[in-house]
């Protein structure tokens, strides 16, 4: 093994992603020390791009997104681990951040790092609004972190000491197309659902009133949404849409009933 690799386990958790594994992978490999690829239920082609491009292949069961994630950090051989997600991909700035972090003397004094992730949508890198810099804690210590929240989705990273923010950006292909950001409206709708239920929250009026308005106020003028031209405009009208479905998915769900005849 040369010795000129970073001493990182990339992990990453996918299923049936063919089409952006392999962009994730080349963004890494060469430079880390090992690659691992945890796939679940997966029926195409992605273990065989994984191994082409010399990642380790594992195959786990799924266990939702927080459980999963810290089952494949388990396979981590290197003391730092690097979590990615089969569409996301390590800019040149980004590798060359963390390199200078993971060689400094101060490395030792940190648990975890984080950094931008900016998306690719329609035409063009998201820079504002609520989609950026949405700082991501993907670099951990072995050891000192591991994936908390919520078991059905919004995991995060919960880590044992002192965290360092460093430059450079994580690329995030999640929408390649507006459709696919539409089709996800309903489901994060019925995940806050399940997420209220499990609180005791009950429906708000006022909260379904306010919080669509702000949530594009924020993203759109407080946050500079503009700038981002007409995507950035998008973004903020669907993201405020969003939220005003998820308050009514909790309404529907509290008052549901059959017809009266």
């Amino acid at each position: 093994m040369s010795t000129n690799l970073s001493p990182i386990s990339v992990v990453i958790v996918a299923r049936n992603e063919e089409a952006n594994l392999p962009r994730c992978l080349y963004s890494v490999v060469g430079w880390v020390s090992e690659v691992i690829v945890a796939l679940n239920n997966t029926t195409d082609r992605s273990a065989v791009l994984a191994k082409a491009a010399g990642a380790r292949v594992e195959i786990l069961p799924w266990r939702g997104f927080r459980d999963s994630k810290n089952e494949a950090m388990q396979f981590a051989q290197q003391p730092w681990i690097l979590c990615l997600d089969a569409d996301e991909e390590v800019s040149l700035d980004l590798k060359n951040a963390i390199q200078h972090f993971i060689s400094s003397p101060q490395a030792s004094t940190f648990s975890g790092a984080r950094f931008p992730r900016k998306v690719w949508f329609i035409d063009r890198w998201i820079t504002h609004g609520d989609w950026y810099p949405d700082l991501s804690l993907r670099l951990l210590k072995k050891g000192k972190a591991k994936w908390g929240g919520d078991a059905i989705v919004h995991e995060k990273v919960i880590c044992e000491g002192a965290v360092k923010t460093i430059s450079g950006d994580l690329h995030h292909y999640s929408f390649p197309t507006l459709s696919s950001h539409v089709t996800k409206i309903v489901p994060f709708a019925d995940f806050y659902v399940q997420q209220q239920k499990a609180k005791g929250k009950t429906f708000s009026l006022i909260a379904a009133l306010t919080r669509a308005p702000w949530r594009f106020f924020r993203a759109y003028i407080i946050r500079l949404g503009f700038l981002d031209g007409y995507p950035g405009l998008y973004i903020a009208v669907a993201n405020a849409f969003g939220v005003f479905v998820r308050q009514s998915r909790l309404f529907e769900e509290q008052h549901k009933a059959d017809p009266k005849v």
